[in-house]
């Protein structure tokens, strides 16, 4: 199944979002052998080589590396993949409380509502 990209923003960026997002869910591992980038294009509908450029600047950053005749790996180096997992979160937490400001919601108001809905309850 393809993936959900956007035109709003360049495709190779969301590509490597993805990934990332791939690894500190679990689908891929510290050490885990990516797929191919004519694999990957072809799982995520995109031209090999616009996967390639995504591949070629995560390898930029540490975050993948790559054999010579055995292909790309995911780097085993723990404290990178958790910062990455913390900085993701962040981002996401960050949104969310942006989307409540703009909802009218305060700081307070969200953690309640958070707070709330993560014992099982219910709201309003």
């Amino acid at each position: 199944m393809p993936w959900d990209l956007d035109n709003d923003r360049p495709i190779y960026l969301q590509l490597m979002e993805q990934i990332r997002l791939d690894i500190v869910s679990g689908k891929y591992h510290a050490g885990d052998k990516l797929p191919s980038v004519r694999d990957l294009a072809l799982e995520a509908a995109v031209n090999p080589n616009t996967m390639q450029k995504a591949l070629s600047e995560l390898e930029r950053s540490g975050l993948v590396y790559s054999q010579r005749t055995s292909g790309r790996f995911i780097t085993e180096d723990n404290e990178m993949l958790q910062q990455l997992r913390t900085d993701l979160a962040d981002e996401h937490i960050r949104d969310f409380l942006q989307n409540m400001k703009q909802l009218g919601f305060s700081d307070e108001e969200t953690l309640s509502l958070v707070a709330t809905i993560v014992k099982g309850g219910k709201t309003i």
